[in-house]
């Protein structure tokens, strides 16, 4: 499973819900754009080192920026970004689970439910 931003934010602010969702789910990735999201959102070196130990602890993968997922992310833009406001980072997350066959598990499904050929897993916090 794929996991959005919005998931990592919930478990910060201490959602136990989305603490165990990922704590039960066995194969656990985040798309490189969510990486760096993370990452900018850290205040300082402390917070950046945190954000490294929690995916490490949890064996999260990182899946790289491809030729594929870029082009697929394009496309998502050129088709939801005028009827549905689809922003580039959102793209992208969406690109990288289409391109790896992921589901995305993600409590913002107004950014992604247009997208058709995504699956997608809503959280509820």
């Amino acid at each position: 499973m794929l996991f959005d931003t919005d998931i990592f934010i919930w478990v910060q602010r201490g959602n136990a819900k989305a603490a165990y969702l990922i704590e039960h789910t066995e194969e656990r990735y985040l798309s490189a754009q969510t990486y760096m999201e993370l990452l900018q959102g850290a205040q300082n070196r402390k917070q950046h080192q945190e954000i490294k130990e929690f995916l490490m602890t949890f064996s999260f993968d990182v899946l790289r920026f491809t030729e594929n997922i870029g082009h697929r992310a394009c496309v998502y833009i050129e088709e939801y970004a005028l009827s549905n406001g689809l922003r580039a980072g959102d793209a992208i997350v969406a690109a990288t689970a289409t391109e790896n066959s992921l589901t995305l598990v993600t409590s913002n499904a107004k950014h992604f439910r247009s997208i058709k050929d995504l699956r997608l897993k809503v959280f509820k916090p």
